[in-house]
């Protein structure tokens, strides 16, 4: 299949607009609230340094990608995660070249596992995903919202 031609860029600070721009358009695609002030706080640091991660955007305008670092004994060391991708065009192949790229470059950088997250009811992105080699784990993730209030509860 023949996808549109791409490249793959670091974002920087000055692409913020643009990210801004897609990052609302994956909201209501993906039907998640979107707060700009919480996702432009959020992104400030990616797009800073690659300490906690990297925001590519898949150029021309095309899609973006954020990746984040963990590190697990489990996963044997360096692990990422793809908190996010998205792409405007879908069905022309753009998305398996753009995650191979990805995950070629992760593989160059010795990251051992890379996990992403989809929805439950989403089984056309698994599918997708499992094409490409990903395999659904057994563990249930389960998150807590931390905040000083609700860590000092905790402890009484």
């Amino acid at each position: 299949m023949s996808h549109r031609p791409f490249t793959l860029t670091p974002a920087s600070s000055e692409n913020l607009p643009l990210l801004m721009t897609l990052i609302a358009e994956f909201c209501d695609i993906d039907q998640h609230p979107f707060e700009p002030t919480r996702i432009a706080q959020a992104l400030a640091p990616l797009l800073e340094n690659d300490h906690y991660g990297e925001v590519w955007l898949v150029q021309p305008a095309l899609g973006y990608a954020v990746i984040t670092w963990g590190y697990s004994l489990e996963s044997g060391g360096r692990e990422a995660l793809i908190d996010e991708i998205y792409l405007r065009h879908r069905g022309e192949g753009l998305g398996s070249a753009v995650l191979k790229q990805l995950l070629t470059q992760l593989a160059d950088r010795n990251i051992r596992c890379v996990f992403l997250e989809t929805e439950r009811h989403n089984t056309q992105a698994r599918r997708f995903y499992q094409r490409l080699g990903f395999t659904e784990d057994d563990s249930i993730w389960m998150s807590y919202r931390l905040s000083a209030v609700n860590v000092n509860e905790t402890d009484q």
